[in-house]
C-alpha cells in the first residue's frame, strides 16, 4: 500500500531548471506576449536577459511562464503582504460591567474607558450584573444602559439593543469611525506628537539661557573695559 511520508507541499512557483514541460506560453520582462515557445528556447533568452524564467500559471496549457528577477519579485511580494498586514483591521470587542446602582464616579470612569474604545475603533459589550432583589429590577439596568449610550452617541451607537441574559443584561456599541480610519489618526497624532516635541527641543537648543546671559554681557563688558585702559595706558 502507498503511503505518503513527505513534508509539506511547497507553494513557491517552478524557476528555470524546476520546469519540466515540453513549451510555454512566454511573457516578456515588460509583459509583452512572446508567444508559445520550446522550454529550451524560453531558458536561453531568461539567460541573455539575465532573469529567471517563472512559471506563474502551472494549470494552464501550456503553463505561462515570464521573464522577471525573481528574488526581486520576493522581495516586493513580501513587502507588500508585511504592509497589507499592517494595515489589517482586527474586529475586536471589548467589555465593560457596571451594576444596576454604580456609583457617580465610577459611571464617569467606566464611561471613559467606552469613550476610549470607541475611539479606537473597537466595539463595547456592556453588560449589566444583577444580585439578589436586584434581579426583580431590570429597569434600572435598562436605563443605565440607555442613559450610556445616550452619553457617548458621538462617538457610537447601538449595535445590539438590551437583552436580558439570565443574571445580566448585555447591550452592545459600535464604533461609528472605522478600524483602518483610527489607526491611521492614531499614528497621524503620534507623528504630530513627535515633531512638536523635536520641534520644542531644537527651541531649546538655540534660545540663550536666562542664567548665561547677564553672565555673558557682563564678560563682554569686562573685556571692553579691559581694552579701553590698555589704549589709554599705551598713548601715554
Amino acid at each position: 500500500m502507498w503511503c505518503y511520508r513527505g513534508g509539506s507541499i511547497s507553494t513557491e512557483p517552478r524557476i528555470n531548471d524546476r520546469i519540466r514541460v515540453p513549451e510555454v506560453r512566454l511573457v516578456g520582462p515588460s509583459g509583452e506576449q512572446v508567444g508559445i515557445v520550446p522550454l529550451a528556447k524560453a531558458l536561453e533568452l531568461a539567460q541573455e536577459y539575465d532573469l529567471d524564467l517563472v512559471e506563474v500559471a502551472a494549470s494552464a496549457r501550456p503553463p505561462v511562464c515570464k521573464l522577471m528577477d525573481y528574488g526581486k519579485f520576493k522581495y516586493e511580494s513580501a513587502m507588500k503582504a508585511r504592509e497589507a498586514r499592517k494595515n489589517q483591521a482586527h474586529t475586536v470587542i471589548k467589555e465593560m460591567k457596571l451594576r444596576p446602582k454604580i456609583d457617580p464616579h465610577d459611571y464617569d470612569t467606566k464611561k471613559g474607558h467606552v469613550v476610549r474604545f470607541l475611539k479606537q475603533g473597537d466595539k463595547v459589550k456592556i453588560t449589566i450584573m444583577f444580585r439578589g432583589r436586584e434581579q426583580s429590577r431590570p429597569e434600572l439596568g435598562y436605563r443605565l444602559l440607555q442613559r450610556l449610550a445616550s452619553d457617548v452617541e458621538d462617538l457610537g451607537f447601538i449595535e445590539s439593543n438590551p437583552k436580558q441574559d439570565g443574571r445580566n443584561m448585555i447591550m452592545v456599541l459600535g464604533p461609528h469611525k472605522k478600524k483602518t480610519e483610527a489607526m491611521a489618526e492614531a499614528r497621524e497624532a503620534q507623528a504630530a506628537r513627535k515633531a512638536e516635541r523635536q520641534g520644542v527641543a531644537a527651541g531649546v537648543e538655540e534660545a540663550p539661557s536666562e542664567e548665561t546671559a547677564p553672565v555673558e554681557a557682563a564678560a563682554t563688558e569686562v573685556a571692553s573695559d579691559e581694552a579701553s585702559s590698555t589704549e589709554a595706558n599705551t598713548e601715554a
